[in-house]
């Protein structure tokens, strides 16, 4: 296969940097928090030695989160990579 063809098909994305980092901190930042409160089967699993609000989340709890904050995270900078705004 034509190596040339195959890296003209490929879309660019965006380069790593402080901006995509932020963009991907938010976004998991905002799904462990509408995790918190919108989890229905709370308390399930290992606790994590936290206090405050946070106190009973578990470790399934924080990585059904996560992966959804991976997931919304990596569509927000596809999007604004593909519209121009990272650079």
């Amino acid at each position: 296969m034509n190596t040339e063809l195959l890296v003209s098909v490929v879309p660019q994305t965006a380069v790593w940097s402080a901006k995509t980092a932020s963009i991907m901190i938010s976004a998991n930042v905002f799904c462990i928090v509408a995790g918190r409160y919108t989890i229905q089967l709370k308390g399930i699993g290992a606790t994590l030695p936290l206090t405050g609000s946070f106190a009973n989340f578990t470790l399934p709890e924080l990585l059904a989160s996560t992966s959804l904050g991976h997931i919304v995270g990596s569509g927000i900078i596809l999007g604004f990579a593909y519209i121009g705004l990272l650079n």
